[in-house]
C-alpha cells in the first residue's frame, strides 16, 4: 500500500512518516510548492504523480483565529482545495481520508457528538473544515471523513509543547476550565489512519467503510485538567511544580469562538473499522516524558 499525505509539516503529516515507517508501509507526503491547495491546478498532477493507493488529506489552514479575518482562505485551502484533493483521488480511482474536526459542532450538546449530530460550527474556521467535509462528500464516494479534536504532538506548535514551556518560566499559569474536550495525540491518529487506509484499500466496494467517522481519543477533560496533568508528569520527571488557575473561556478571549463541549463519540469508527483510540492520559504522559527526553538531548524542534 502507497499512501501518499498532502502536507509536510503538519502534526499528523510528520506522526504519519513516523508510524508509517515504523508498520513498514509506503508514505509519500507531498505538499507546497508542487502541491498548493490554493492553487488548484498544481493539486491533481502532483498527487497523480505520487502514484498512490490511497490519499490522506491532512494540509489545512489551522490558524484558528487568523482565520476569522482570513476566512476567504481558510475556505480556499481547507473547503475548495479538499474538493479538489478529492476530485483528484477519484480521478485516480482511490480512496481518500479526510481530517477534519470538532469545530464543525457548535459546542452546545450536552453528550459527546456522534456523526448524525446537526453540524454548526460558530468560527471561521469550523465553516471551513465543513466546506471541506461537503466538497469531499460530493468530489467522490470513495471517502472517509474523519473528525477528530484537541490534537497535541512531541512535533510543531501544540497546547501540550506550550505548557511545559510556561512550566519554565512560571509557577501557575491560568488555563480555561470550561471548554471539555477529547485531548488526542497525533502518533494515536497516525495509527487510526493507517488502519482506516487498509481497509479501504482492502474493500474497495464495503460502503459501510465510507462517510464520516469520528477519531478521537477516549475520556475526556476540560483545557484546565490537560494542563495540570501535563504539570504532574513534569514534576515527576524532576520539574519544578506548577500551580493550574482555572479560568472561564470569558477571561481569556480570543477572535475565534471556540465549542463548549468538544467531546466526540468513536463507536463508530470501532464498530466499523475495529479502530479504538486509546485514553487521551496514557498518550499524553507518553508525549510528555518523550518531550522531556528530547529537551534533555538538546533535539526540541
Amino acid at each position: 500500500m502507497r499512501i501518499v499525505v498532502t502536507g509536510r509539516e503538519g502534526q499528523v503529516v510528520r506522526a504519519l512518516v513516523e508510524r508509517a515507517a515504523e508498520a513498514g508501509a509506503t508514505l509519500v507526503s507531498v505538499g507546497r510548492p508542487e502541491l498548493d491547495l490554493e492553487r488548484p491546478e498544481t493539486i491533481g498532477p502532483a498527487l497523480k504523480a505520487a502514484r498512490p493507493d490511497v490519499i490522506v488529506n491532512a494540509a489545512a489552514y489551522t490558524a484558528v483565529d487568523l482565520a476569522e479575518s482570513a476566512e476567504a482562505t481558510a475556505l480556499a485551502v481547507n473547503g475548495a482545495g479538499a474538493g479538489e484533493v478529492a476530485a483528484a483521488a477519484c480521478g485516480l480511482g482511490v480512496p481518500v481520508i479526510q481530517i477534519s474536526t470538532d469545530y464543525v459542532f457548535d459546542g452546545g450538546l450536552g453528550r459527546p457528538y456522534r456523526e448524525d449530530d446537526a453540524t454548526g460550527p460558530i468560527s471561521a474556521y469550523g465553516r471551513s473544515k465543513l466546506a471541506g467535509e461537503q466538497a469531499v462528500a460530493v468530489a467522490t464516494p470513495d471517502h472517509a471523513i474523519l473528525r477528530t479534536a484537541w490534537v497535541y504532538s512531541p512535533f510543531g506548535r501544540n497546547f501540550v509543547r506550550t505548557m511545559l514551556r510556561l512550566g519554565t518560566e512560571r509557577s501557575d499559569v491560568g488555563v480555561v476550565a470550561d471548554q471539555i474536550g477529547s485531548p488526542t495525540s497525533a502518533l494515536d491518529i497516525a495509527d487510526a489512519v493507517l488502519a482506516v487506509a487498509r481497509n479501504l484499500v482492502a474493500r474497495p466496494d464495503d460502503n459501510a467503510l465510507r462517510g464520516v467517522f469520528h477519531m478521537a481519543a477516549q475520556g475526556d477533560a476540560s483545557w484546565a485538567e490537560v494542563a495540570q496533568a501535563v504539570f504532574s508528569d513534569a514534576e515527576a520527571a524532576g520539574r519544578k511544580p506548577v500551580q493550574v488557575k482555572r479560568i472561564a473561556t470569558s477571561d481569556y478571549p480570543t477572535p475565534a469562538r471556540r465549542p463548549a463541549n468538544s467531546r466526540l463519540d468513536g463507536a463508530k469508527l470501532a464498530s466499523i473499522h475495529g479502530v479504538a483510540l486509546p485514553h487521551w492520559r496514557g498518550s499524553l504522559a507518553t508525549c510528555v516524558a518523550r518531550l522531556l527526553t528530547d529537551e534533555r538531548a538538546g533535539q526540541g524542534s
